[in-house]
């Protein structure tokens, strides 16, 4: 052992001075803990990063090509004639199978994947005897000729480890930029407050925001925080409505009560676009439990520990009560509890619908994608009924618009098609919430937001307090029924999300690195503390994949790609996205004409579905300049210009949508009875679409029974319908006539 450490002292006495910083520091691929509870990556001790269940920072990590050695400074030719190219490799590859090499390398920070990639290019470059340093062909001959031990060749191989890698000399540096454990310490403003923290808990439909909000009004500063534009814009215009001097600002607008110039001492805000540098007397965070959330979690996790308030009031649900304590016990602030009782009842139907004949006035039908929508939408426009429509592509103005039309009631329109884009944000007169199905995004809907979704029913102070749920199938009622039984599972994680500042600080160490890899490498490497989890940053990656090579600044490139346009599949939205890039990186202003010219001004007014998707496209575009504009002012002069031109876009969807039944080609739209065959074959088409097991946004629906049922088998579709109770005996008769007569057959 004392020979062995006398060895290694020399080796580094011998090393040359760009290795010598050699630190015992534990293997990077280390880690404790595993992802858990539907957090995409969890720690289970304080400090520990935890297992992201994905590539490690060995995977994440290329080396570096080096440049071509030059002769200058190389070994002399006399020296080449004592190195032989096949002894070199010997000895190389007996340096590589000494376990005081692997050993020493480990406490170096090279993990088993990094020292073999390390000793392959070491390799390469060794055998390139003509470029050889002249201190490592001197060690070569002496290894060969002198049978000097190979472990003299560590020296040399950690130094070039550290070029192809340059990370290993900084993680140390590394560590600490991405250490996420201490998130309270982000907020100094915050943090110089003895803040009040009030909780008020309770369901949907029980007034919770509104007492809130009632001492929000009351302070002499305020700030209130909610999950979404239309929330924060109701906020702000209820509230102007009674001469309440109040600003709002959100990602791509800002109103004020009189001007930039004379802010209001009050502000209605998305909780994204909370200031933490700002001081006010009282802080409303609406939808707390939204902390949980997989991609927008860390915007809540943000308020709750950065806002700045003499008091904090929180609206949400009882399952984040223990979750926010834990995070606010570290600073020393408790919480005060103050529960709430739902003000209307709320009951769950004997049955379930069957049959969109069944659809009355006041009824909402719930649906978890714009496929759905559409078919629904179209089978009530077949029957007479002509519903409003609201789904999460739509502008908030034309949301507003087919709100307002469902809750007047001298509006013939008195039936709602919507996604669960109204569990939070639109007060709506519903009496009666259907859910089209118990399954979103191939899942079964979890209990916390089936019922966010079903306290809609039975609004306070309306026509419709007795607030009732139930299914359009009756086979999923009984699933809705288990679901909403279920009590909803405490809050254990929270999300987070690295800051600019920090992302910025890790580049430095890893200047060759792209963005998508600095944000994998990012996370790959930091560290989380318990009851937090990293927010999901898929949608970034996928932007800055696809801007990947034009030329950008750091921060140009990061605020680009948290801008809201949602690419996905969208070749028109990835289009214009990737031009607005290359238009910044060759430093030309994005104007309002090369805008138009971009998205194809001016638009056309809608006439079939097409049509609809497109101008949703165009507006989303229209809303992501606006968005940049007022983070690049110089680059996007034309911000008023695009405003008025994205109200022109929402004009326009908002006659499609009121148009709904010419775009899907079905009834006229007026109001009147229901066409009962056309009912009859609508119905015969669901079951057929329900017989090929297509569920919600074309998913296929896996197989779900309720106890002490059984799926029929050699069973027609018109025996299972009746099963079910979707239609009668007698309708089943009449609809199997007129299928015979169709086809010309005697009865």
């Amino acid at each position: 052992h004392s020979l062995r450490c006398l060895t290694r002292l020399r080796l580094l006495q011998m090393a040359p001075s760009s290795s010598r910083s050699i630190s015992a520091t534990p293997l990077i691929g280390r880690r404790n803990g595993s992802p858990g509870d539907g957090s995409p990556f969890r720690s289970n001790q304080r400090g520990v990063p935890a297992d992201r269940g994905g590539l490690s920072i060995d995977d994440l990590i290329l080396p570096r090509t080096l440049p071509e050695a030059s002769t200058t400074g190389t070994v002399d030719s006399e020296w080449l004639n004592d190195i032989d190219t096949g002894a070199v490799s010997l000895v190389v590859e007996e340096f590589m199978r000494r376990p005081m090499v692997r050993q020493m390398s480990a406490e170096n920070g090279l993990t088993d994947k990094i020292f073999m990639k390390a000793f392959l290019s070491f390799r390469a470059s060794c055998m390139n005897i003509t470029s050889l340093e002249p201190a490592l062909a001197v060690t070569l001959v002496n290894i060969i000729q002198d049978k000097h031990d190979v472990e003299r060749l560590f020296p040399y191989f950690l130094s070039h480890a550290r070029r192809i890698f340059p990370h290993l000399e900084a993680m140390d540096d590394l560590r600490i930029i991405s250490d996420l454990t201490q998130p309270h310490n982000w907020y100094p403003e915050a943090r110089t407050v003895q803040r009040k923290i009030f909780f008020h808990a309770g369901p949907t439909n029980s007034g919770k925001t509104y007492h809130a909000l009632k001492r929000f009004k009351e302070a002499k500063s305020g700030v209130f925080c909610g999950p979404l534009k239309l929330l924060a814009t109701e906020v702000y215009t209820r509230l102007s409505a009674d001469g309440f001097r109040i600003d709002m600002v959100t990602g791509e607008e800002r109103r004020f009560a009189i001007d930039n110039l004379h802010p209001s001492p009050h502000i209605s805000c998305t909780v994204e676009m909370l200031s933490t540098n700002m001081r006010v007397e009282v802080a409303v965070i609406d939808e707390i439990q939204m902390l949980r959330d997989e991609q927008r979690g860390w915007a809540w996790t943000r308020a709750l520990l950065g806002v700045a308030a003499d008091e904090v009031h929180l609206c949400g649900e009882v399952a984040a009560i223990d979750i926010v304590k834990k995070l606010l016990e570290p600073i020393g602030e408790t919480v005060e509890v103050i529960t709430y009782e739902r003000k209307t009842p709320l009951t769950i139907a004997e049955r379930g619908l069957g049959s969109l004949s069944e659809v009355k006035p006041a009824d909402c039908i719930v649906c978890f994608s714009k496929k759905s929508i559409f078919a629904i939408t179209k089978r009530l426009e077949m029957m007479g009924i002509k519903p409003a429509v609201i789904y999460g592509d739509l502008p908030p103005g034309t949301k507003l618009a087919q709100a307002a039309k469902y809750n007047d009631p001298a509006d013939p329109c008195n039936v709602l098609v919507a996604t669960d884009a109204i569990g939070m944000g639109l007060n709506l007169n519903i009496r009666r919430i259907i859910f089209s199905s118990a399954i979103r995004q191939g899942q079964l809907l979890p209990t916390y937001a089936a019922l966010q979704i079903a306290g809609r029913a039975g609004r306070y102070g309306t026509a419709h307090e007795g607030g009732v749920v139930t299914t359009l199938r009756p086979s999923d009622l009984g699933i809705l029924k288990d679901i909403l039984a279920k009590p909803v599972e405490p809050i254990e994680a929270v999300g987070i999300a690295p800051t600019y500042d920090q992302i910025e600080t890790f580049s430095f160490h890893l200047p060759q690195a792209s963005f998508v890899r600095l944000l994998d490498i990012f996370v790959s490497v930091c560290s989380v503390s318990d009851h937090f989890f990293i927010c999901t940053v898929n949608q970034m990656k996928e932007l800055a994949h696809l801007i990947d090579r034009i030329p950008l600044s750091l921060k140009i490139r990061y605020t680009l790609c948290i801008s809201p346009i949602n690419v996905g599949n969208n070749k028109f939205a990835e289009s214009a996205f990737v031009k607005m890039a290359r238009r910044f990186s060759t430093g030309q202003s994005l104007t309002a004409d090369w805008l138009f010219d971009i998205v194809g001004w001016p638009p056309a007014p809608v006439t079939n579905l097409n049509d609809l998707v497109h101008l949703e496209n165009v507006y989303e575009i229209l809303e992501t300049y606006l968005w940049l504009s007022l983070r690049f002012q110089d680059m996007l002069p034309d911000e008023e210009i695009v405003r008025e031109a994205s109200r022109q876009v929402d004009s326009l969807i908002r006659e499609g949508v009121e148009n709904m039944s010419s775009l899907l080609g079905g009834h006229d739209g007026k109001q009147g009875s229901i066409d009962k065959t056309a009912e009859r074959k609508a119905r015969a088409k669901e079951a057929e679409e329900e017989e090929e097991g297509e569920g919600e946004g074309g998913e296929k629906r896996p197989p779900m029974t309720l106890p002490g049922k059984r799926r029929g088998r050699g069973k027609s579709v018109l025996e299972r319908m009746m099963e079910r109770g979707v239609i009668s005996e007698s309708e089943a008769s009449i609809l199997r006539k007129e299928i015979l007569e169709k086809e010309g057959q005697e009865v």
